[in-house]
């Protein structure tokens, strides 16, 4: 294995890890919001912290890539797709991150019914599913995997735009609960955004795998 080789093993390995790590927030996300843990909340505001310094740390160790070796070909499809995934992994953590915040500034558990009637257990599982179905793709490179996503991604948006006329009507007939409600449609917001990042790192890792830009192909064909 030349030194080349050397660095891509590593960086494979470490942006691997960085999607460990998203889809475990994600998880940890799940528990604290639906069984209102503000311990659970804490340990993810807490590990926010390393996903903020792994993402930097994959940044750079891509710039020294691209800098010191000019990768090209496969390689440099690596490089600039995993710079991306990057990029969207970070911003997943981000959004399980606020929604541990939710958790702590909640004053008391939000009904098991609400949950219920906006299908948020629904799609927190939805997001956890593509998310490993992503990370197998990237590790096994099986570009079907990635495809899974849009089909999971497309269940998303859907129950996000039920959400709005629900959570209005349940406003309307227990307003003592606005507070808590709103947070619950902003979570169901940061996951229906979870969904849209996990389909960026879907695309960059299709480009890597079969050299194929599928974002804004749906523009192009109109025009």
């Amino acid at each position: 294995m030349n030194h080349l080789e050397s660095e891509l093993a590593h960086l494979n390995k470490t942006i691997i890890e960085m999607m460990d790590l998203a889809r475990t927030q994600l998880e940890k996300a799940k528990i604290a919001f639906l069984e209102y843990s503000a311990e659970v909340a804490e340990e993810i505001i807490h590990h926010e912290k390393r996903v903020n310094a792994m993402e930097l740390a994959i940044d750079r160790d891509c710039e020294n890539l691209l800098a010191l070796f000019q990768p090209v070909a496969t390689d440099l499809r690596y490089v600039i797709s995993v710079l991306k995934i990057n990029s969207d992994l970070e911003r997943i953590g981000d959004l399980a991150d606020g929604i541990a915040d939710y958790v702590v500034d909640l004053e008391k558990p939000i009904s098991s019914k609400a949950f219920k009637a906006v299908k948020l257990e629904e799609m927190f599982e939805i997001t956890i599913v593509m998310m490993t179905n992503i990370q197998r793709s990237f590790e096994t490179g099986d570009a079907n995997l990635a495809r899974k996503v849009y089909k999971k991604d497309a269940e998303l948006n859907t129950i996000n735009r039920n959400a709005s006329r629900i959570i209005t009507t349940m406003i309307k007939e227990v307003p003592e609960e606005t507070r808590a409600l709103l947070f619950l449609f902003s979570t169901i917001r940061k996951l229906e955004r979870v969904g849209d990042h996990i389909k960026n790192v879907a695309e960059d890792t299709i480009f890597y795998l079969e050299a194929k830009v599928l974002k804004h192909k749906k523009d192009r064909e109109v025009s």
